[in-house]
């Protein structure tokens, strides 16, 4: 029966017991610390001391304890049995070291003589304990049982504290040899301890020929692009089950929730369920939560498969000890020296601010347990539930089938779970990855936030020294997940609006901001919104203005291309396959330019293309922009150049199969449909999710997508990360990353009539016939418009004067056709004329592939330095990107490209 339809004696009878507990524990503690008392005095006195002796001052102390415990909670749980059980052992142990020191009486000699020393249970206790084995064996026995008491209130073993110990013995070792102090940022902390790992190899390395790397970037075998923190769930000790398999043991959580400083989520195991009651049912659970006694439930004899542990893996990666290729990609990341003689120092980790603790279990929890075994019960499923795993904002339920039964009895019941935990939006995973055991997926309703900041400070993003590792969030375990972009190599992000892929965006700059100076990372944003990344506009990792035109855009991808094909020719020069490896050689000295070339050889910083919205590309330059991916995804992993293409309009027409064929790394947010969620990971799920940075995460080669809540960083952060790295150093753009926009002049007398004037012009050249009827019946105008498009046309010599009623003559022959429009719309001089090659401008080099391809083979000595040749030292920004032809007639970015109209 609900609780709200229980009596009014049934409802508040627990409450009354608790302020009556609470009543006799103020009466209790005014007699027995402040002699206050009546009549009763005796009794009370009696109530206190007889039980525990002279440990009654703290009586009062429990009975208080006691009354507030049950009026914060409904019913008593495992959680305070385990409590209760060890506070009554570390109470015996200490009453029973009482009397043993206290002369051990003897209840023959009365009540007083205990209540002087450890009352009625340190004499059960101890008596018969001193009269065996000696007062000395009792005390130490008595001791052994105070201290396994403390363990069992912790909640803890002896395997967990000493874990615990070493690894803030760890820390603390960091922050006393300067690798990890409170006041130095992430990466200084991460540089330093990469730097004492090759202090060793880089004096070495001076004696011997620097033209040979100790490694290169093929020398992984394999990669992987997503790295979880996971840090140890139990005792850390193996126990061999099989001969082919090890296994450590997963600890029992009992705890309603971890502490606000605990990082990390541990498997919830529950005990072995009993024949005939399911797990999670007990008899303080209310009615409602209990499930029937049914025919459904498993036999006793047969047993149930216990929660399958974790893999141990041999060796785990130490934070000291980076791979080689972080290793080569952390030297790189040294302090960046600016003209003043200063140098660029990374954001501090207290701009980000930490989240709250995680709950590793709640009441919540408990209770989708029990509703989960009552479907199985209800069902005639032999299935139970044998543990969860909590995340921030799912929690992942375990569930064993038993001896015989099919997986498809489990899966048709999702519509029976959906409805018996009130949600629509639960995963079923037949397998979990890595298990043999079914996942079931539900929401939280108690749902965390996960913060940036954290994710940055975990152990994940730490021991990773790459600059491009950015911080996805939390997986469905509780662990912190990062990615390296470099190894993705580029990355689709979709889904619908609210979903939280603008909150991804975000978190990627602000973590490329926050790990990598404008040396190592340059980006390229393109904004078609024109608010999303506005905040980012003067960063000094940009190489051009936020750009926000869908034609500028195109252009941007063109420029990528070339720049790609140039990095490649520098690579095929100097016998290099990845940047990565060119890099290491040019610090190293070990490659050096061409004899009589007097060009500076520099380090390639890592470029990175973000596209917010590639929907608004595609609607308007769609050969372009898909031709421009396609090359980049293709070929432009080595060169140290990634793509990342963010759409809310996962569709066929927006993300091709051209362009899905070559981008391995997808992450879905949540979708309106399982259509969308297919174009996305080419399988159903997104449309599952429950938005608010919920994602899915399919890493390249992976089949299996992995499930995480992406990271939040609010625009407080953001502006103060911004502002840190804005006041160290002004961007340099480069001019010839967008070729500028020639600006058309249109004669005022014209005005709106520029359409029916080139029609009309079309006409009359084509035809030789220049006559004003024939421009009412071939344009539909009337004669007051066909009049006034002949008179223009006269102004601008394309027609004679008039004649009568006759047909003006013609003065252009058709071969001028195209020069004669072309002047008409003030895009160059009119035909015929002497001086109509005035010289190459910027805006010719858009129309003449050869003058751009020889414009664009002149590159300055350092491409990427401070003070690039050609740019102005007077102004350090370039001109605004706003497009401002919105007119029909403007050039698209197909046209700009040198191969004609598109139509």
């Amino acid at each position: 029966m609900p609780a709200q339809s229980r009596p009014a004696g049934s409802r508040y009878r627990r409450t009354g017991w608790a302020f009556v507990i609470l009543a006799l524990a103020v009466v209790t503690g005014l007699r027995e610390w402040f002699g206050v008392s009546g009549a009763a005095g005796g009794v009370l006195h009696h109530i206190a001391a007889g039980p525990v002796g002279v440990l009654g001052l703290v009586v009062p102390l429990l009975l208080g304890a006691l009354g507030v415990a049950m009026l914060r909670v409904r019913s008593m749980g495992r959680v305070h049995a385990r409590i209760a059980v060890g506070a009554l052992g570390v109470l015996t142990g200490v009453t029973g070291i009482i009397q043993v020191t206290s002369g051990n009486p003897s209840l023959s000699y009365g009540i007083a003589p205990l209540e002087a020393a450890g009352g009625l249970l340190g004499w059960v206790a101890g008596y018969p304990l001193a009269l065996l084995f000696g007062p000395v064996a009792a005390v130490l026995l008595f001791l052994l049982l105070i201290a396994f008491s403390s363990l069992v209130v912790s909640g803890r073993t002896v395997a967990d504290i000493r874990e615990l110990l070493a690894e803030r013995r760890a820390g603390a070792d960091d922050g006393q040899d300067g690798r990890g102090g409170q006041g130095d940022s992430l990466a200084t902390r991460t540089l330093s301890r990469v730097r004492r790992g090759l202090g060793g190899r880089q004096e070495d390395s001076d004696a011997s020929d620097t033209s040979v790397l100790e490694g290169y970037d093929g020398d992984e075998p394999f990669r992987s692009a997503l790295e979880t923190e996971r840090r140890p769930r139990g005792s850390g000790r193996r126990r061999r089950t099989t001969p082919k398999q090890e296994t450590s043991v997963v600890p029992v959580q009992d705890e309603a929730s971890a502490p606000l400083g605990d990082d990390f989520s541990q498997t919830s195991v529950l005990p072995d369920p009993v024949p005939g009651e399911p797990v999670g049912a007990g008899r303080d659970d209310p009615p409602a939560l209990r499930p029937r006694q049914g025919a459904g439930r498993a036999p006793a004899s047969r047993p149930v498969p216990p929660a399958e542990p974790d893999a141990v893996t041999e060796e785990t990666p130490s934070l000291d000890e980076p791979d080689l290729a972080d290793q080569i990609a952390m030297s790189e990341m040294s302090a960046m020296a600016l003209p003043d003689g200063t140098t660029y120092s990374l954001p501090e980790d207290s701009l980000l601010e930490p989240g709250p603790g995680h709950a590793t279990r709640t009441e919540a929890n408990d209770t989708i347990v029990s509703t989960l075994q009552s479907v199985f019960a209800d069902f005639n499923v032999e299935a139970t539930v044998t543990g969860y795993t909590r995340g921030p904002q799912v929690t992942r339920y375990e569930v064993h089938l038993g001896r015989g039964v099919n997986v498809s009895r489990v899966t048709s019941q999702e519509k029976n779970i959906a409805y018996a935990v009130g949600s629509d939006e639960i995963r079923l995973l037949t397998p979990i990855p890595g298990k043999s055991a079914i996942g079931v997926e539900i929401p939280n309703a108690d749902r965390e936030m996960v913060k940036l900041g954290d994710v940055l400070r975990s152990q994940a993003a730490k021991k990773q020294a790459h600059p491009l590792v950015v911080g996805l969030g939390k997986n469905v375990e509780g662990d912190y997940v990062v990615t390296n972009l470099a190894k993705t190599p580029h990355m689709l992000v979709a889904g619908q609006t609210g979903s939280g892929k603008s909150s991804f965006v975000n978190s990627m700059i602000t973590s490329i901001m926050m790990r990598a100076t404008p040396e190592d990372v340059r980006m390229v944003l393109i904004d078609p919104k024109r608010v999303e990344l506005t905040i980012y506009e003067g960063i000094p990792h940009l190489i051009t203005p936020i750009i926000t035109s869908p034609k500028k855009a195109a252009e941007a991808l063109e420029w990528v291309v070339r720049e790609m094909d140039a990095r490649y020719d520098d690579l095929a020069s100097f016998g290099y396959k990845h940047i990565d490896d060119f890099n290491a050689a040019v610090r190293a000295g070990a490659v050096e330019p061409l004899p009589g070339s007097q060009r500076v050889i520099a380090p390639y910083p890592y470029l990175l293309v973000v596209v917010d919205e590639l929907a608004d590309l595609m609607m308007t330059a769609p050969k372009d922009v898909e031709a421009s991916i396609q090359r980049i995804t293709q070929l432009a992993r080595a060169a140290g150049i990634h793509l990342v293409l963010a759409t809310q309009r996962p569709v066929a027409q927006v993300v091709t199969g051209l362009i899905k064929s070559n981008v391995p790394s997808r992450l879905a947010f949540a979708t309106a449909s399982q259509l969308d969620s297919r174009v996305i990971l080419d399988q159903n799920g997104a449309e599952t999710l429950t938005g608010q940075g919920d994602a899915l995460y399919l890493g390249p080669g992976a089949s299996t997508p992995v499930r995480v809540q992406g990271s939040w960083v609010t625009e407080t952060e953001i502006r103060a990360v911004v502002a840190h790295v804005k006041a160290q150093l002004t961007p340099e753009y480069r001019e010839d990353v967008v070729v500028p926009e020639v600006k058309k002049q249109i004669d005022e007398e014209i005005g709106d009539d520029m359409d029916l004037l080139l029609q009309a012009a079309e006409l009359i050249i084509t035809s030789q016939f220049g006559s004003t009827s024939m421009l009412q019946r071939k344009l539909r105008v009337g004669f007051a418009k066909a009049g006034r498009l002949m008179d223009l046309l006269e102004s601008r010599e394309v027609v004679g004067p008039s004649e009568g009623s006759k047909a003006r003559d013609v003065l252009v022959a058709p071969e001028q056709l195209e020069e004669t429009l072309a002047w008409i719309r003030g895009e160059g001089a009119a035909p015929g004329s002497a001086d109509e090659a005035p010289g190459p401008q910027a805006g010719d080099q858009a129309n003449d592939p050869q003058a751009g391809a020889a414009a664009t083979s002149v590159l300055p000595a350092d491409r990427y330095g401070q003070d690039p040749v050609g740019a102005s030292s007077a102004t350090p920004e370039s001109a605004s990107w706003e497009d401002d032809s919105a007119d029909p007639d403007s050039e698209d970015a197909w046209s700009l490209t040198g191969r004609g109209g598109s139509w």
